[in-house]
C-alpha cells in the first residue's frame, strides 16, 4: 500500500504566502522560505507553490525563489502559476522544482499538457482542476486566483478529467472552490466522482478543518494526498497530529 501524502500548500504573491477564502480576500501569512522551512521540519511529505499572481496577470513565476526553496528542501515540491509552454516548464525544473502544474493554460490550449508530458515526463506533470456545483453538476474555473479575473469554462469536471488523462497528465489536483478556505471538510461526493473517473493519483484539496477531515477523505474517497493551506499556517492543526489520526485510522503515512 502507498502511502498517504500530506501536501501543505503555499500560495505565493510577490514572495509572500498568502491565503483567501473561496479563492478571494487573500491576506498574508508569512514569508515563504520561513513557512518552506517550518513545513519541512513538521513531516510534510511535499509541498505546492501556487504563483497566484502570475496565474491571473499571464507573467512567468519567478525562478529566484524556487532556488532558494530548493537549497532548503530534502521533500519533493510542485510549482503551479505561469507554467504556459514546455520551455517555463523546463525552466521550472531547472530552478530546482520536482513537478510543474498547470491549469488555466491548459484549458485554454489542452495541447499543452502532452507536450510537456512528452518533453519532461507524465510524472512531473500535475494537471489542477478549480471546480464548483454550479446548476446541477460540477464545472471547471479558471484564472481563480482573482475574484476579479475567474472565468466559468462551460466545461463539466468529470469531462475534463477524463480528458486530461488521456492528454497525459501524471496527476490531478482538484481544487473544489465551494469548499476553500471554510474548513467544513472535504467534498467528499465530488472527489469520489473524479477517483471514479481517472486511475491517475488524485490530490484533495480544499476544506480541511480537522484531523477527521483527512481520516475521511483518504477512506471515503480513495484519494492518494490531501492538501492543506489555512488550517496549516495557522497552527491549528500540525503534520505530526494528522499522521497519527491517519495511523489511528490504520492509514500508512511516512513518518
Amino acid at each position: 500500500m502507498l502511502c498517504k501524502r500530506l501536501i501543505p500548500c503555499l500560495d505565493v504573491r510577490d514572495g509572500q504566502v498568502v491565503k483567501g477564502v473561496k479563492f478571494a480576500g487573500h491576506v498574508v501569512m508569512g514569508d515563504i522560505v520561513d513557512l518552506a522551512q517550518r513545513y519541512r521540519d513538521a513531516g510534510a511529505d511535499e509541498l505546492v507553490f501556487y504563483d497566484i499572481k502570475a496565474s491571473t496577470v499571464g507573467g512567468v513565476v519567478e525562478r529566484s525563489w524556487i532556488s532558494r526553496i530548493a537549497e532548503l528542501l530534502d521533500i519533493p515540491f510542485c510549482v503551479a502559476g505561469g507554467i504556459h509552454s514546455v520551455d517555463s516548464a523546463r525552466a521550472v525544473l531547472a530552478a530546482g522544482a520536482d513537478k510543474v502544474s498547470v491549469n488555466s493554460k491548459a484549458l485554454e490550449r489542452p495541447e499543452l499538457i502532452g507536450e510537456i508530458a512528452r518533453s519532461i515526463g507524465n510524472q512531473s506533470v500535475v494537471v489542477g482542476i478549480d471546480s464548483q456545483w454550479i446548476d446541477g453538476d460540477w464545472f471547471v474555473f479558471q484564472y481563480t486566483g482573482s475574484s476579479k479575473t475567474m472565468r466559468h469554462t462551460g466545461r463539466r469536471t468529470v469531462d475534463w478529467v477524463r480528458e486530461v488523462e488521456q492528454r497525459g497528465a501524471g496527476e490531478i489536483v482538484l481544487n473544489c472552490m465551494d469548499q476553500d478556505g471554510v474548513r467544513a471538510g472535504y467534498d467528499l461526493d465530488q472527489l469520489r466522482a473524479v477517483r471514479a473517473a481517472t486511475s491517475l493519483p488524485l490530490i484533495a484539496s480544499g476544506g480541511a478543518g480537522t484531523t477527521q477531515h483527512f481520516v475521511e477523505v483518504f477512506q471515503r474517497a480513495d484519494v492518494d494526498g490531501a492538501l492543506a493551506a489555512g488550517v496549516f499556517h495557522s497552527g491549528d492543526l500540525t503534520i505530526a497530529a494528522v499522521k497519527d489520526a491517519l495511523r489511528l485510522a490504520g492509514l500508512e503515512v511516512r513518518l
